[in-house]
């Protein structure tokens, strides 16, 4: 049955969602990439579809920005609708020199200066880190269609005008290959309930050159990032059948 925040009931997903930010980019995906794609939930204005691509029934919404909201629709889609991959599609900010706009990064795992998987986790650390098969799927889908990834640890934060400028060169020497909003919630839950999890993101902007891509090839490069998504999910499928 509905849930306080997703319309409709039980079966109106597939069980793998894609998942941008941005519920008007879970339209452009459904209209893109899916055929016979219907709206099947809209409360609050986080538009859901679901559509077939090359036959296979998939699902897009949008999870709004931040690691709370992520985390409500990602909890009701798997407890709720029977979701079993929960894919994150969006963008992110860099900070290592080796990693440029428009690259494709994946969260292979991700720190965070949120306190819910320490609220989850009774007061510990949890390691938030992706499905490996979903992210070995993606990054052998990605090398099949030439596009360049890198493969590293994201860092979710609770705020977008970060004060502490500093902690951007802290990151930069620890590695981390994105600074975005939402993977660490979206991994915990995923722990926590059962699902499986991968983030992927293309880089938007470079925070520490002053680099940013402009709005025709960022929707160019969020394109290709879908596709290696949506390759990634026919690559876990044919694994699991074999």
């Amino acid at each position: 049955m509905a849930t306080p925040h997703i319309q409709g009931e039980r079966g109106i997903f597939a069980d793998t969602v894609l998942m941008p930010g941005d519920p008007l980019r879970a339209k452009h995906i459904a209209e893109t990439f899916l055929e016979d794609a219907r709206e099947v939930t809209s409360v609050r204005n986080m538009l859901g579809f679901t559509g077939r691509y090359r036959g296979r029934e998939i699902s897009v919404m949008g999870h709004g920005m931040g690691i709370p909201s992520v985390s409500i629709y990602a909890k009701e889609l798997i407890t709720d609708y029977g979701v079993k991959r929960l894919i994150r599609v969006g963008s992110c900010g860099a900070v290592r020199d080796d990693v440029a706009v428009r690259d494709v990064v994946i969260g292979l795992g991700a720190s965070t200066d949120s306190a819910v998987n320490r609220t989850r986790f009774m007061g510990h650390d949890f390691a938030a880190i992706a499905d490996f098969e979903l992210t070995r799927h993606a990054v052998d889908a990605a090398a099949a269609q030439g596009v360049p990834v890198k493969v590293g640890n994201l860092f979710s934060a609770d705020l977008f005008y970060n004060p502490q400028a500093e902690l951007f060169t802290l990151m930069k020497r620890y590695g981390i290959v994105g600074v975005e909003m939402e993977a660490a919630g979206l991994y915990g839950v995923a722990a926590e309930f059962g699902g499986r999890a991968m983030t992927l993101c293309t880089v938007s902007d470079h925070i520490l050159k002053g680099e940013s891509l402009p709005s025709e090839a960022r929707e160019r490069s969020f394109n290709e990032m879908v596709e290696v998504a949506l390759d990634a999910v026919l690559r876990d499928d044919a694994a699991g059948a074999a």
